[in-house]
C-alpha cells in the first residue's frame, strides 16, 4: 500500500495522464493528497509534482486493470473519469488501489463506500448520457447538422457512437459547451473528437426554420390541456434540456 504523502499530483487533464498519475503512485510508492489538472486553481499549502504523459506508461496501467481486475473494473474507470465526481481523479485511484488488492471482486463490493462512491457517479453519467440521446435535436444548417449539448458529465464519448451508426452518410457536429468538447463526423468516416472553449455553429437554414415551425405547430395541436402535468413533465424531461428541444424552446 503507498504510503500518504502531501503531495499534490499535476497532469494535463488527460485520461492518459491520469493513467500515469496512477504509474507514478505505484512507482514511488505514495498516495498523493489530490490530483489536479494544470487548468485548475492551484492554490495549495501542500507540495506540488508534475507528472508527465506518457503514452507507454499509460498504455501499461490500462492492460493491468483487466488482467489484474477485471475487464468490468476498467470500463468503470474509463466512465468513471467522464463523470463530474468531485475528486474524481482521487475516487478512481482509490478504486484502483482497492481492485489491485482484492482482484475482480471489487466490482462487487457495491456497499463498500470506495466502489459506492465511483457506481454512483458512473450510473449518474449513463443516466445523463440516455436523456440526451433521447433530447438531442439536430438542425440542418444547409451544409451538415449541428447540436449542442450542455450536460452535467462528459457524455460526449458515449453518445457520439451511438449518432455514427445512426447517420454513418451525414456531415454532423455536436459541440459540448460545459466542457468545451466537440465531436465532428464526416460521411463515412469514424469521426474525431475536439477541444475548444467556444464553437459558433452556423444559424438554421430557411428551410430548417420552416420545419421547426411545423413541428412546433404539430407539438401544439396534440397537447390536451385538460390532461397536464406539469410535475410528471418535468420529472420525464427536466427543464435544463427544454433549451435543447425545438418543441420547448419557447417555452422557457
Amino acid at each position: 500500500m503507498p504510503y500518504r504523502t502531501d503531495l499534490i499530483y499535476r497532469y494535463d487533464g488527460s485520461y492518459q495522464g491520469f493513467l500515469c498519475c496512477v504509474f507514478e503512485c505505484f512507482r514511488a510508492k505514495e498516495l498523493p493528497a489530490g490530483i489536479r489538472s494544470w487548468e485548475e486553481d492551484q492554490q495549495s499549502l501542500f507540495g506540488l509534482k508534475e507528472i508527465a504523459t506518457r503514452q507507454d506508461l499509460a498504455e501499461r496501467v490500462e492492460r493491468s486493470i483487466p488482467r489484474k481486475i477485471s475487464p468490468q473494473a476498467l470500463r468503470l474507470v474509463r466512465e468513471g473519469f467522464l463523470t463530474c465526481l468531485p475528486d474524481r481523479e482521487m475516487a478512481l485511484l482509490r478504486f484502483l488501489l482497492l481492485g489491485y488488492k482484492v482482484g475482480g471482486k471489487v466490482t462487487k463490493l457495491t456497499t463498500h463506500p470506495v466502489v459506492h462512491v465511483l457506481e454512483k457517479g458512473v450510473l449518474t453519467l449513463r443516466n445523463e448520457a440516455h436523456h440526451t440521446l433521447e433530447f438531442l435535436r439536430f438542425s440542418d444548417t444547409g451544409e451538415f447538422l449541428a447540436a449542442r449539448v450542455a450536460p452535467r458529465n462528459r457524455v460526449l464519448p458515449l453518445v457520439a457512437p451511438h449518432f455514427c451508426d445512426r447517420l454513418p452518410s451525414e456531415n454532423f457536429v455536436i459541440y459540448d459547451g460545459t466542457h468545451g468538447m466537440g465531436f465532428l463526423h464526416r460521411a463515412d468516416t469514424p469521426g474525431e473528437f475536439f477541444q475548444a472553449d467556444q464553437v459558433e455553429l452556423p444559424p438554421p437554414s430557411e428551410a430548417e426554420r420552416r420545419w421547426r415551425e411545423l413541428w412546433k405547430a404539430f407539438y401544439r395541436t396534440i397537447e390536451v390541456e385538460g390532461r397536464e402535468n406539469h410535475a410528471l413533465r418535468w420529472n420525464l424531461c427536466p427543464k435544463r434540456y427544454w433549451p435543447l428541444m425545438t418543441e420547448l424552446e419557447d417555452s422557457l
